[in-house]
């Protein structure tokens, strides 16, 4: 029986775990009724804060006073994807991953990628995207109903753009679903990050591996970074394709809605990423020196975990927050974070579920049959994530 503090039910300083993306746990309403920061217990022992409060968590997530380091987590050690790994793939990791590092040196990584992540680029793309998400929704409907959404549309169309922007040859596409959308270990991971750079060294492509390899980067940060891209993205994209159709299906007058009028394509995706926040807690800041935000006193050497399931749905910012509603004006949740650490890859994000949404509004009689996340599951990540898990669906 696992004992740890973080997992126990009867602690109120615990991340909760009864909770699912669509229907959260009341304890993240309760701990925002007391303050805009409540006690959080962390797996090392750790009594750091957890952020459920809007204001105070935008303030946090854009003050330079709180590092990414120490790398402590409510739920566990971090990620497996860090183990069993040669001695100079941990220091690339530690060089060179986005998530876990501070300025000036994040800036300088940030920078050798976002090229290809910007709105411009980003709308250079569409028509492969949507190429992509053809063939995906091709291959759905071939299979025929009823269908996962996850492993039958998702997953597939999710991995396919991020190897499109990330330059992985299309002979190589199984092996990275295999090893970074299945169970690959941390070594196999790491290896196959640097085949890929030693091909894009040759390559005229204009992909974010051939900008890597002709950046000012070092050997070791290329390994690091390409390490953290293969490895992130691709996972959100398919759990809000997943969940996104779930809140539609649990709400056939917004499906209906927005089939009557794709023009509410836009904002019913900012709504979807808002109501069904994959991330309990962001990855952790602790102070550095003492610190006072938005009403918040933080003593340096503390943690803080800003919590986008409970700031998404504070209601001092999203008014009705536990009503899913299309026609909100959502802008500004925390679903892709905030500050020098937001999302990356957001705008890619955005064209992804705004050409998967299209095609899978087009099923005829689409219904649910079944959805893992309508009970709670374990959670994805000890940073901690929920997993979209199976939506099966029929249509026709």
């Amino acid at each position: 029986m696992d004992e740890s503090p973080s997992r126990c039910p009867h602690d109120p300083r615990a991340l909760p775990v009864d909770g699912t993306p669509l229907r959260p746990s009341t304890w993240f309403a309760e701990r925002r009724a007391d303050g805009s920061a409540s006690p959080l217990r962390y797996a090392d022992g750790h009594d750091g804060l957890v952020v459920t409060g809007y204001e105070t968590a935008r303030a946090v997530l854009a003050d330079a006073r709180f590092s990414q380091q120490p790398q402590r987590f409510p739920l566990g050690p971090a990620s497996p994807v860090r183990a069993v790994i040669d001695p100079l793939a941990e220091v690339a990791m530690r060089e060179a991953d986005l998530l876990s590092l501070d300025a000036p040196q994040h800036s300088r990584i940030r920078r050798a990628v976002l090229g290809r992540f910007s709105f411009k680029a980003v709308r250079t793309r569409v028509d492969a995207v949507r190429g992509l998400a053809a063939r995906a929704f091709g291959e759905l409907v071939r299979c025929g109903s009823p269908a996962d959404l996850g492993e039958g549309f998702a997953v597939p169309f999710a991995t396919s753009v991020h190897a499109l922007v990330l330059g992985i040859p299309d002979d190589r596409l199984d092996r990275y679903r295999h090893l970074f959308a299945g169970h690959g270990l941390g070594q196999e991971r790491v290896d196959f990050a640097r085949e890929l750079l030693g091909l894009a060294e040759a390559s005229p492509a204009e992909t974010v591996f051939a900008d890597l390899v002709r950046s000012d980067l070092t050997p070791t940060e290329q390994l690091g970074v390409s390490v953290a891209l293969l490895s992130s993205g691709h996972d959100s994209v398919a759990y809000f394709l997943a969940t996104g159709s779930l809140a539609l299906l649990q709400h056939p007058d917004q499906l209906a809605a927005l089939r009557e009028d794709r023009a509410l394509l836009p904002g019913a995706i900012e709504e979807m990423i808002r109501y069904g926040a994959m991330f309990l807690t962001l990855f952790p800041r602790t102070a550095t020196v003492d610190v006072e935000v938005a009403g918040l006193t933080v003593a340096a050497g503390r943690t803080v975990s800003v919590s986008p399931v409970g700031v998404n749905r504070d209601p001092s910012h999203f008014p009705d927050p536990d009503r899913f509603d299309i026609r909100r004006d959502a802008e500004g949740h925390l679903g892709f974070g905030h500050g020098i650490h937001g999302c990356v890859g957001q705008q890619l994000a955005r064209l992804e579920l705004t050409e998967g949404f299209s095609l899978l509004l087009d099923l005829p009689g689409l219904r649910l049959v079944h959805a893992d996340q309508l009970e709670p599951q374990p959670l994805a990540h000890d940073v901690a994530t929920y997993a979209a898990g199976r939506v099966v669906v029929a249509w026709g």
